[in-house]
């Protein structure tokens, strides 16, 4: 039985690759289900958390975390979890609701959506889209915020946007399309370097088979983006959503006719933008200037 007392938060000696806080408060959310679950199953397997740390690659400390909900589990320690407790998979399952957990409650049904679309077409009109974004960028836009982020929930949103980025490599490939302000490639947020390092990364994204970014030039007198930033989702089976975001707060549309109009609006502005093609040489142009 394990008669060990939790460990408070912040307890010197806990790992920290023991991994990231969640966004909700400790004591709610599916981080704490899982972890009254992972406690359940190890005791009923007799082991202490020493020693199943040591079974699983993990100091006790981290055990404590997970167990508590103070920590959020990696997908390699649930699937060794799993396997080591013999739960039959019941860890496993839970594994993409405790990763979600990762991302700011706002965000995590888009992020669901996000993970299993077969098509994203996204409008971004303020800064790079966030599944284009260096982490350099990330950081950058990040510490601008007000009120300030502290360096812990940063680093937490740094990894879950990184994290999404596991799109450009899924299989069978999303079709995925960006198209993007002029404005947004020229402002040098965190500095000409940190801009630099990012139009680069568009250049690499957009050479990839499955994906199309396109700019929308500041000389156009007609532009169907003037409501502002938007994405459309589309689903396997051909249903379709639209997320709206601004200012910490999201809106998932999923009334036919608008995400309808949204689709056609999104459409608009592909044809009024450069081609990609056009695009990625607009993008190679703007590296060359001083």
């Amino acid at each position: 039985m394990d008669t060990s007392e939790p460990m408070e938060q912040g307890e010197p000696g806990e790992r920290e690759d023991a991994g990231p806080r969640p966004e909700d408060e400790p004591g709610s959310g599916v981080v704490t289900a899982f972890g009254r679950q992972l406690k359940l199953l190890r005791v009923r397997a007799g082991l202490e958390r020493p020693e199943f740390g040591k079974l699983t690659g993990y100091a006790a400390q981290s055990i404590a975390s997970f167990e508590q909900g103070r920590r959020i589990p990696s997908p390699r320690f649930i699937d060794r979890a799993d396997e080591v407790l013999d739960a039959g998979g019941v860890l496993k399952a839970l594994k993409e609701e405790v990763g979600r957990a990762q991302y700011p409650a706002f965000f995590r049904d888009m992020a669901r959506l996000e993970a299993e679309a077969v098509e994203l077409c996204a409008y971004d009109s303020h800064v790079v889209n966030g599944l284009l974004q260096t982490e350099e960028y990330m950081r950058a836009l990040l510490a601008m915020r007000r009120p300030l982020l502290d360096e812990e929930t940063i680093e937490l949103r740094v990894a879950a946007r990184l994290a999404r980025q596991v799109i450009f490599d899924r299989w069978p490939a999303p079709l995925l399309s960006f198209v993007l302000e002029e404005s947004v490639l020229r402002k040098p947020l965190g500095g000409k370097s940190v801009l630099r390092g990012q139009l680069e990364q568009l250049l690499l994204i957009g050479q990839k088979r499955n994906v199309e970014i396109q700019v929308m030039p500041l000389d156009r007198e007609d532009n169907a983006g003037v409501d502002g930033p938007f994405t459309v989702l589309t689903r396997k089976g051909g249903e379709q959503v639209t997320y709206m975001e601004v200012q910490g707060r999201s809106n998932l549309l999923t009334d036919r006719e608008e995400v309808r109009l949204a689709a056609a609006r999104y459409g608009i502005i592909r044809s009024q933008a450069l081609t990609p093609r056009e695009s990625l040489g607009f993008i190679e142009k703007l590296l060359g200037e001083p």
